[in-house]
């Protein structure tokens, strides 16, 4: 189970197994093997302790559940670079090439936009979720991924420092307070867009200062493109990586870590985190030939948004609903919290699965 067959020949095996590890945690999360990690039962457990790290932070600091969507957004723009020398190679011209990336982005935000509605059964205008916000990182990386690579820092720098201005500047009346709870920029603008605050905090305008994960994505992806030796790409990564965390984490006594406004130093350091992230599995998975296994999480990432939409849209309560009676015939006897552990787990297995049976089939959704 080690050869990996996917829509395309000459894959890079991190970025395969990068993107599938992420989705493949994405999916978890439906299955809500997380939440009975947190049970109040298992408090002051090792068990409870990784679990937090499954949950996104209130509201400031950084936990390991925080850097999901970054990665997920990272690693689109490290993609991209592959997906067009591929379609220049078959004839494609920009043009073309162009066109379909609004399309993509148009269909990205349609459906991001489209999962809001569905609950409430009438029509909402929100756009936090990680479809309508990569609907908009995913063209502004498009657009300027043929510029010179300074260019591209320059841009994501920029979209940076005009948010971080926006928050601290902007007038905004009784929204004054750049960085507290529902009364910030990210606030002012969901109210003018969608006519309310979100519950949770997560602003639509995190779209723009998050670009920057998917522009560092592009230029990773260019990295491991090149002519270089895979040295200099490693030591490379591992330079922006750390350059990412130093500015993140240095700046955040000015400027707090918080992942639901998208602040300034929450997009360095989940950017440089992100970095780190594909160099390691470069290093494993490219340089040093550790390949066992790549191919269990890499079909998850070769189906990412079925499985997303799947999932988000009651596929894995269907499932849950499905396995339920059986999992507690077989395992009730050890428990209520240890039998939804494992019913989580089976279900967590059953929508691998179905990225299997799709792989196996040579189904691969795209738009």
């Amino acid at each position: 189970m080690t050869e990996l067959k996917g829509p395309s020949d000459n894959r890079l095996l991190s970025l395969d197994f990068y993107r599938g590890l992420t989705m493949f945690l994405l999916i978890a999360e439906f299955s809500h093997l997380f939440t009975y990690m947190v049970a109040p039962e298992l408090e002051g457990s090792l068990i409870y302790a990784i679990g937090e790290q499954f949950h996104h932070v209130k509201w400031e600091g950084l936990h390991f559940w925080d850097l999901i969507q970054p990665f997920f957004m990272f690693i689109v723009g490290v993609a991209m670079p592959l997906s067009y020398q591929k379609r220049m190679a078959r004839g494609d011209s920009y043009n073309q090439i162009f066109k379909h990336a609004l399309k993509r982005a148009f269909i990205l935000l349609i459906l991001g936009w489209a999962l809001y509605c569905i609950d409430p059964g009438k029509i909402v205008f929100r756009f936090q979720n990680v479809l309508a916000q990569l609907s908009v990182t995913y063209i502004l990386a498009f657009l300027i991924m043929k510029k010179p690579a300074a260019l591209q820092i320059g841009v994501s720098v920029l979209l940076i420092l005009i948010t971080e201005s926006l928050y601290r500047f902007f007038p905004l009346g009784e929204f004054n307070q750049a960085f507290v709870p529902g009364e910030n920029f990210g606030a002012w603008f969901n109210i003018l867009v969608a006519g309310q605050e979100d519950g949770g905090h997560w602003a639509m305008f995190n779209a723009i200062p998050t670009a920057a994960h998917t522009i560092w994505g592009v230029l990773a992806g260019s990295l491991l493109m090149s002519n270089k030796p895979a040295k200099t790409k490693l030591q490379t990564l591992i330079i922006a990586g750390f350059t990412g965390l130093i500015i993140g984490y240095g700046l955040s006594i000015f400027t707090p870590i918080i992942k639901r406004i998208a602040t300034s130093t929450f997009v360095f350091a989940s950017g440089g985190w992100s970095i780190l992230a594909l160099a390691l599995c470069y290093w494993l998975i490219d340089i040093k030939k550790y390949q066992k296994g790549v191919l269990f999480f890499a079909i998850v990432g070769m189906n990412p948004l079925f499985i997303y939409l799947f999932s988000h849209i009651g596929g894995a309560d269907l499932l849950r609903k499905i396995v339920l009676p059986f999992s507690n015939a077989l395992f009730g006897w050890s428990g209520e919290l240890m039998a939804m552990l494992i019913l989580s787990s089976i279900v967590l297995f059953f929508l691998w699965y179905i990225c299997y049976w799709l792989y196996k089939k040579k189904i691969f959704i795209k738009v």
